[in-house]
C-alpha cells in the first residue's frame, strides 16, 4: 500500500494505473478504522483493480467542537489494517490540503439535508458530508464509491448528489456490519462505557422488534415507531427521532406498503448512535426476502 497526502500525488499514482485500464474503487473514512469500514474495503477489493481509501476527519460535518475533538484518531493503526484489507493507495491529507485557505464553496443538498440528522445536527452538517464527499470524487475520480447503510440519510444525499450533479460515479451501498448482539459497528462505540455498551444492544433489539410485527402483519408507522420505543424506554433510552420512510427521500410514511427503512438516533450516556432496519410488507419478505446484513463476534 502507498500513502498520497496531497491530491497531485494520489492522481498522479492512479494516473499510471489508469493507464493500464484499472478500475478504481473509493472507501472514504474519516478513520478510526473499524470492521464495516474492512468489509467495504472487501468488497471494493473483490469488484475493482484498485481500492484507495481515504482517511479525513472532516471538520465541516461537526455541528458540536467537543465531538470533533473526541473523534479517535490513530492513523499508524488504521493505515496497517487498511493495507492488511488490501487498499493498494491510502489519501491521508491534511486540512490544508483539503480546504485551503479562502475555500468558500459548499454543495446545497435541498429539504433531504434538512430532516432527521440534519435537523439535529443542523443543516450544515449534510453540507459537510457532500462536499467533502464531492471533493473526495474530484480528487480520485473513482469508477465505484463505497458507503454503509448504517447512514442511511448520507447514502440517501450522497446518492441524489451523484444524480443531479450528473458524477460518473456507481455508488455501492453496503450492509451495515454489526456486533455479535446486533449493535451496529460504529468509530464512536469506542466510547461507551460497558455499562453503556450493553444498554446499548436495545438499539437493534427495537428494530428486530418492529420487524418481526411487520412479518406478523403489522403495517402502521405508529404502531412500529411506538413499538421501538417502548423497547428503548425499557433501558432507559428516548429516541431523538424514530421513524419509518421511503429509503431514497427519507419521506415519512403513514404505512408501510413498499420497501422502506426504519431509522432511528439515540443517545447512551454522551454517546450518540444511529441505525436503521429495512421492512417490506409481510407478502413481499416471503417472496424476496431482504439482504442479510453482517453479524461479526471480534
Amino acid at each position: 500500500m502507498t500513502l498520497a497526502r496531497d491530491v497531485a500525488g494520489l492522481r498522479a499514482q492512479l494516473a499510471q494505473l489508469r493507464a493500464g485500464g484499472a478500475r478504481v474503487g473509493l472507501v472514504p473514512t474519516m478513520g478510526a478504522i473499524h470492521e464495516g469500514h474492512l468489509a467495504l474495503v472487501a468488497t471494493a477489493r473483490a469488484h475493482c483493480d484498485v481500492v484507495v481509501a481515504s482517511i479525513f476527519v472532516n471538520p465541516r460535518q461537526f455541528d458540536e467542537a467537543a465531538d470533533l475533538l473526541a473523534y479517535p484518531r490513530c492513523e499508524e493503526r488504521d493505515a496497517e489494517l487498511l493495507a492488511a484489507a488490501g487498499v493498494d493507495i491510502l489519501f491521508a491529507p491534511d486540512s490544508e490540503e483539503v480546504y485551503p485557505h479562502g475555500f468558500a464553496t459548499t454543495v446545497e443538498v435541498g429539504p433531504l439535508g434538512e430532516r432527521f440528522e440534519g435537523a439535529v445536527r443542523g443543516r450544515s452538517h449534510f453540507a459537510g458530508v457532500a462536499t467533502i464527499v464531492l471533493k473526495l470524487l474530484h480528487m480520485c475520480s473513482p469508477d465505484v464509491l463505497y458507503l454503509g447503510r448504517k447512514d442511511a440519510q448520507q447514502v440517501a444525499v450522497i446518492r441524489r448528489m451523484v444524480q443531479d450533479l450528473d458524477l460518473p460515479v456507481e455508488l455501492v451501498a453496503c450492509p451495515t456490519v454489526r456486533e455479535a448482539d446486533g449493535l451496529a459497528r460504529s468509530s464512536r462505540n469506542a466510547r461507551l462505557s460497558a455499562a453503556e455498551r450493553a444498554r446499548a444492544a436495545a438499539l437493534y433489539a427495537s428494530l428486530r422488534q418492529a420487524q418481526a410485527l411487520v412479518q406478523s402483519g403489522e403495517t402502521d408507522a405508529r404502531a412500529l415507531t411506538e413499538a421501538v420505543r417502548e423497547r428503548l424506554s425499557r433501558e432507559g433510552i428516548t429516541p431523538e427521532y424514530c421513524a419509518l420512510v421511503c429509503p431514497d427521500e427519507l419521506r415519512e410514511l403513514p404505512k408501510l406498503e413498499e420497501e422502506a427503512l426504519l431509522i432511528l438516533a439515540a443517545r447512551i450516556g454522551q454517546t450518540r448512535l444511529i441505525d436503521n432496519i429495512a421492512l417490506a410488507p409481510a407478502w413481499r419478505s416471503q417472496s424476496a426476502p431482504a439482504e442479510q446484513e453482517a453479524l461479526c463476534s471480534a
